[in-house]
């Protein structure tokens, strides 16, 4: 494959001369009022933070930029149940590669029920294996997604996958990923698992109070933070339970 073949999306580009109130949702959230311009990793590029720190506001807007319903599934998802998404999509210039994905999906954990609920009623279940998602644990829905949905040449934009998965299935979400690399495919993925984070072929972006910055998954506060707690769980427990 041509080394310019990927990532489909190069770089996204704040349209900072369009906004008229940086005071206002979601443009105050501090990672975003800062945000001038994001490079992506051909393979895959995480997005980390607390809570509220905004990474999943952007992970949206993306997917909204890219074509997707902003309640998750292909582009061919024109399906509502609600309009909570903001307005930062509106607001992004995508730098593309010359080629288009052939293939792409936005999987985001707290709207997968709807999206579930859809292939029910439309009866369209074959391209996740056969079964009903519903028929499914949360988990096996997800694996299913990312076995039988995507099929490589794909652009695929998650909102907190491991939210359903299991330590054990989120290892098998990284080889499911990796698969799909192989297969000419780019990711981009909110998430707080530090499993998933350790996929090497990535680039991580910290979300925090101080904007966007790179980070090593070394230097992460879900590294730093699982490993001291494994290694001196007894310890921390003690502390955590006196306080």
């Amino acid at each position: 494959m041509n080394l310019e073949d990927k990532p489909y999306i190069r770089e996204i580009q704040l349209k900072r001369d369009k906004i008229e109130n940086f005071d206002s949702y979601p443009f105050c959230i501090p990672a975003i009022k800062e945000l001038e311009s994001l490079e992506f990793h051909p393979d895959v590029t995480f997005f980390i933070g607390e809570n509220g720190a905004g990474k999943s506001t952007l992970i949206e807007a993306i997917a909204v930029a890219q074509g997707f319903n902003p309640e998750g599934g292909t582009k061919n998802s024109l399906f509502s149940t609600s309009q909570t998404h903001s307005e930062l999509h509106g607001q992004i210039k995508s730098i593309k590669s010359f080629k288009h994905p052939k293939d792409g999906y936005f999987l985001r954990a707290e709207s997968f029920y709807n999206v579930a609920t859809m292939m029910d009623e439309t009866g369209y279940l074959q391209g996740y294996g056969g079964q009903s998602l519903h028929e499914q644990s949360h988990g096996e829905s997800f694996m299913a997604t990312l076995t039988n949905k995507l099929r490589g040449n794909g652009l695929y934009i998650m909102d907190e996958p491991e939210a359903a998965l299991s330590p054990a299935r989120q290892m098998a979400a990284i080889s499911a990923i990796h698969q799909l690399v192989e297969k000419n495919s780019q990711f981009i993925i909110a998430t707080h698992s530090p499993i998933l984070l350790a996929y090497p072929r990535a680039k991580i972006y910290q979300f925090s109070d101080s904007g966007i910055s790179e980070v090593a998954y070394e230097d992460t506060e879900h590294y730093k933070i699982t490993k001291d707690f494994l290694n001196h769980h007894e310890k921390m427990m003690n502390i955590l339970m006196e306080t």
